[in-house]
């Protein structure tokens, strides 16, 4: 899936030139504009696809695109509760989350993975800053609550799991405007000082929303959304969306990101399109390539 470097060399600057050019409309067209990048998936555990991630961001950046990364963390959150003899429990796609789990939960995501991405993305010579919800009022959570499937009308307590409140933009325009990449931890603080952690699709969704980003890119490990027969569906719009979670084709830890992903394209996200984050450069394609790549998902 990726290009040897000795392969690399030998391209001529014919091809090189002609990649430059082709890929010009797509710069002009988002030059200015806002992308939400929802970072996950092996993307975020395979040295190479590391490196590649954050050189992409950079360019992004560099050519007059404002990427925004909201990272996730679940196999590192998993790693790290196996070290304390914890299991992790998940309930419709949720981490069930008690007290010492969110502790884990802050340390690996607001530390450890977050300064991993931003360590990157600067030693490739870009300029990344590492929020979680708690820098600048970002992220208002509040406690969630899931319905019960068992049983109608009970609700479902899931620890310290928060749904979003509101989100406060202001640190984020602050760092885009300044050359900056902002890397969101997504972890949200209740009025009492609380920690939540929050499903990541949802920060993601909900940041591409109150920053009007053009576009919201969810890195996963799969090629996209697919059929019950294992086809990729490329192009979907929000009804179609509705049949697939109503037959049972949308399920488990999908839920939240093709949830989150209506929402976005709903409330004004032009274009919301789940990618394969283990191709290399996935994320480029996707944006400077007119190849139709992974799933894009329309309002209607």
């Amino acid at each position: 899936m990726s290009t040897p470097l000795a392969e690399l060399k030998d391209v001529s600057p014919a091809v090189k030139a002609e990649v430059l050019a082709q890929a010009l409309p797509y710069i002009k067209k988002y030059h200015g504009k806002t992308i939400v990048i929802k970072y996950g998936g092996n993307a975020m555990t395979e040295d190479r696809l590391k490196e590649g991630f954050a050189r992409d961001v950079i360019l992004l950046k560099l050519v007059g695109m404002n990427p925004v990364v909201v990272h996730g963390g679940g196999p590192q959150i998993d790693d790290a509760l196996k070290k304390v003899g914890k299991a992790g429990t998940f309930i419709q796609g949720m981490r069930v989350t008690d007290e010492e789990t969110m502790e884990v939960v802050e340390w690996v995501l607001g530390g450890e993975v977050q300064q991993d991405i931003v360590m990157l993305i600067n030693h490739f010579g870009g300029q990344a800053v590492g929020l979680t919800g708690k820098d600048g009022g970002l992220i208002h959570a509040r406690k969630m609550m899931i319905p019960n499937k068992e049983k109608a009308g009970e609700m479902l307590d899931i620890g310290f799991v928060g749904e979003i409140e509101s989100i406060n933009p202001a640190v984020v325009k602050a760092l885009q405007d300044d050359a900056f990449i902002p890397v969101i931890s997504p972890i949200g603080f209740g009025q009492d000082g609380q920690a939540y952690n929050i499903n990541a699709d949802l920060v993601a969704g909900k940041m591409a929303e109150i920053l009007k980003a053009e576009k919201l890119v969810m890195m996963t490990n799969i090629p996209g959304v697919m059929d019950k027969s294992g086809n990729l569906l490329t192009d979907l719009t929000a009804k179609e969306i509705d049949a697939l979670f109503a037959d049972g084709t949308i399920s488990g830890g999908m839920l939240p990101k093709i949830s989150s992903a209506l929402d976005a394209a709903k409330s004004g996200v032009n274009s919301v399109h789940i990618i394969d984050g283990r191709i290399e450069h996935s994320l480029l394609l996707e944006i400077l390539t007119e190849q139709a790549f992974g799933t894009m998902i329309r309002s209607h």
